[in-house]
Order: C-alpha cells, then sequence, then structure tokens
C-alpha cells in the first residue's frame, strides 16, 4: 500500500457494511411483497459504476474481458504478485464478492495478497461494473466457469495452482459452481469465509430474525429457488481441500451455517471460527492473514 491508500479501504469497508445489510431489512420488511414473486433478485445489489481502480492503491493490474458460455461479456482485474515477493510455485486465487457493488468495493479484501507472493483474479459477475447482462443464479455460475478458465489463460498462472476464495454470496457460489465446473480438477484448493449453506436457509433466517414476519419465515422461503445447494455440493468436492472461515460475531450469516458446511464436506477440511470478527471481516488482521498465508503454504503454494 502506498500514500492514501488506505483511506479508499477505510470508505470501502463502510460502504461494504451498508450495501450487505441493506437486502437484510428488505426481506424483513417487505417480505409480504416476497409472496408474489420469485426472491432470487434480493440476492443481487450490482452497482456498474467502479468506485475505484487497483492503481489508486499502488497495486499493478491489467484489465480481462472475457465471455461466459451464453455470450455475456465480463470484466476483471488480474493483479500479479509482487515479484520481491513471489518464489515458485506461485499461487493463482480466483476471488468471488458479495452480492452488492463491484470489485472495486471488494477489493479490499485481498489487496493484501499480491504483496505476500500471490496472484489475484477477481472479476464481476454479469450486471456488475463493467460486466454486461443481468444477474441470476444459472448466469452466475456461467460467470465462474469463465472466470476460472480466465485465470487459467493467464501467463502468471502456473497449472494446478488455483485457489479459489469466495465470500458471503460469493463463498456460497464457490461451492456450488466448483461442484459442476468442467475445470475442478485444475483446482488447488477452496476457501470461503461468512457463507450460507442455503438460500432458503437464510432466508428463513432472516424471517425469523422478527416477530412480525417469523410466522412467514417457512411458507415464504418456499418462493426462493433451491437448485443450488452449498449444504449438498460441498460434500461432492472431495479430495479438493476445503477450508470454511466465519466470524463469530457476523451478525448477517449465523456462524452455525459455516458448521453445517463444514459438517457436510468431506476430507480434506478445516474450519476457522474467529471470535469478535463481523461479516466478511477475518482477514483484516495481520495475524489472520499470516495464518492464510500458512494455509496457502501447506498446499503447495510458495507465499510469503
Amino acid at each position: 500500500m502506498k500514500g492514501d491508500a488506505h483511506v479508499p479501504f477505510r470508505e470501502l469497508h463502510a460502504t461494504r457494511f451498508f450495501l450487505i445489510v441493506r437486502p437484510v431489512f428488505k426481506v424483513l420488511f417487505l417480505a409480504p411483497c416476497i409472496a408474489l414473486a420469485a426472491c432470487g433478485g434480493l440476492f443481487f445489489y450490482p452497482q456498474q459504476e467502479l468506485l475505484l481502480t487497483p492503481d489508486r492503491t499502488g497495486l499493478a493490474y491489467r484489465d480481462v474481458r472475457f465471455a461466459a458460455s451464453d455470450g455475456v461479456r465480463l470484466h476483471g482485474w488480474y493483479l500479479p504478485a509482487d515479484p520481491k515477493a513471489a518464489r515458485e510455485p506461485v499461487c493463482t486465487i480466483l476471488f468471488l464478492h458479495g452480492n452488492a457493488e463491484n470489485i472495486s468495493t471488494h477489493l479490499g479484501s485481498v489487496w493484501w495478497l499480491p504483496a505476500r507472493g500471490v496472484n489475484i483474479f477477481l472479476f464481476d459477475y454479469r450486471g456488475y461494473g463493467r460486466s454486461e447482462g443481468s444477474p441470476d443464479l444459472d448466469g452466475l455460475h456461467r460467470d465462474f466457469d469463465a472466470a476460472l478458465k480466465a485465470a487459467l489463460e493467464q501467463a502468471d498462472t502456473g497449472p494446478g495452482h488455483i485457489v479459489v476464495f469466495g465470500q458471503s454470496l460469493g463463498g456460497a457460489l464457490a461451492v456450488t459452481a466448483v461442484d459442476r465446473s468442467a475445470y475442478r480438477d485444475r483446482l488447488r484448493g477452496l476457501i470461503i469465509e461468512g457463507a450460507f449453506s442455503g438460500y432458503r436457509a437464510i432466508v428463513r433466517d432472516k424471517l425469523a430474525a422478527s416477530w412480525l414476519t417469523w410466522p412467514l419465515q417457512w411458507p415464504l422461503s418456499y418462493t426462493v429457488g433451491d437448485d443450488y445447494r452449498p449444504l449438498e455440493a460441498i460434500g461432492q468436492l472431495s479430495p479438493l481441500p476445503i477450508l470454511i472461515v466465519h466470524g463469530q460475531a457476523d451478525s448477517i450469516i449465523p456462524p452455525d451455517h459455516a458448521q453445517a458446511l463444514y459438517d457436510a464436506a468431506r476430507t480434506p477440511k478445516a474450519l476457522w471460527l474467529i471470535p469478535g470478527a463481523p461479516h466478511i471481516a477475518v482477514f483484516r488482521t495481520k495475524r489472520n492473514q499470516d495464518r492464510l498465508i500458512d494455509y496457502l503454504r501447506g498446499l503447495g503454494c510458495a507465499a510469503q
């Protein structure tokens, strides 16, 4: 990080908190409307405007344009590892962000990794940032496969050194997308933070949080499609190593979702429940960053 790079990240963290919480309030207070239509759209809060670019934080990067299998044009950023920190074999992390904003907002989750010798490829789902189209779960799964293919095609990416890292909605998506991906055998590991175990399950949790909507949790949850269930898919990923991370102070996605996913996964697997950490904020501390780097080394990545 250089200059005033920390300032944009402080602003983005505040913005992200609002944008993560806003859908929760919509589920709670607009619940009667949900019965009239499918709820899938409640999971997506895209923004087209990019709030910053990596060079403003002192990071080298390149724009990557690619297309999903249905022709939707997508956009991402590739952040190469700092040559001073990188050693062979260099890992590339394919990063899947949460439900709101775009990659410029979520850059704050992974900016520190290139300085530790890790390549980062982060991309926007359809309808987010500079990616075309409108978001839906079927489309996001197509976007994942296209992004994974694009990451594998980058000159800096060594064969067999891709690790998928998803946060919140991106974590839930990562589980089911990896399970269905034609490229899953090219992955070194899967990391998910603050993910939920199912779309219906998280809607029920939010409806149950208020006495006004508590009676509606079961009937209204069935307006949400459940074709993609992380709780079922995660058990199909072995022998891929899986790391499940969750803050115990997460008020958005309860930590019992992480426990359920861990219980459903097969070995090799690990569960980190971090005391005091709120939603998708585990890796804001150097201690947890160092712990993740140690984990990546265990996967055969020469992170610093």
